[in-house]
């Protein structure tokens, strides 16, 4: 199974939170109390988030964080990678991939395709659009047959 790690998504939740007030500066407990987590938890995903840009901290009584850029600069494969380093499907999705086996390997370019497809795809969802409700899923009509009886 393809999944995220938790403290990825967690690093989701945290940042919309912040989205969700961009004129505000938040401390680390306020986060935490606001995205239902634990404070040493998000005081955890805040130090990879600055180092990537995401995030700006403020030192001082009135200190804390906000966004570095508008959500909607920020992409959903942005956040991946700053949590979890380049998004690689597979070790030899990476130009410098550890595989023992790259040099007779017949499956290595249609990974580095999917590699390519799932981040881009990633690359088109922003922050800001992680905040918006999902739509409704389109109403489904079932053609309804009667038996003749």
């Amino acid at each position: 199974m393809l999944r995220v790690t938790r403290l990825t998504d967690y690093a989701t939740v945290v940042l919309t939170v912040l989205a969700a007030r961009p004129d505000e500066v938040l401390s680390a407990a306020d986060l935490a109390e606001r995205a239902g987590l634990e404070g040493p938890t998000v005081s955890k995903l805040l130090k990879p988030l600055a180092q990537a840009g995401l995030v700006e901290g403020f030192r001082g009584v009135h200190g804390g964080y906000r966004l570095a850029r508008p959500a909607a600069q920020i992409s959903l494969v942005e956040i991946v990678e700053a949590m979890e380093g380049p998004l690689a499907m597979t070790e030899c999705s990476l130009d410098h991939g550890e595989c023992g086996i790259s040099h007779q390997c017949g499956v290595r370019a249609n990974w580095r395709r999917i590699n390519d497809v799932v981040a881009d795809a990633l690359r088109e969802v922003s922050l800001a659009q992680m905040l918006d409700d999902a739509p409704p899923p389109p109403a489904r009509r079932i053609p309804a047959r009667l038996a003749n009886a």
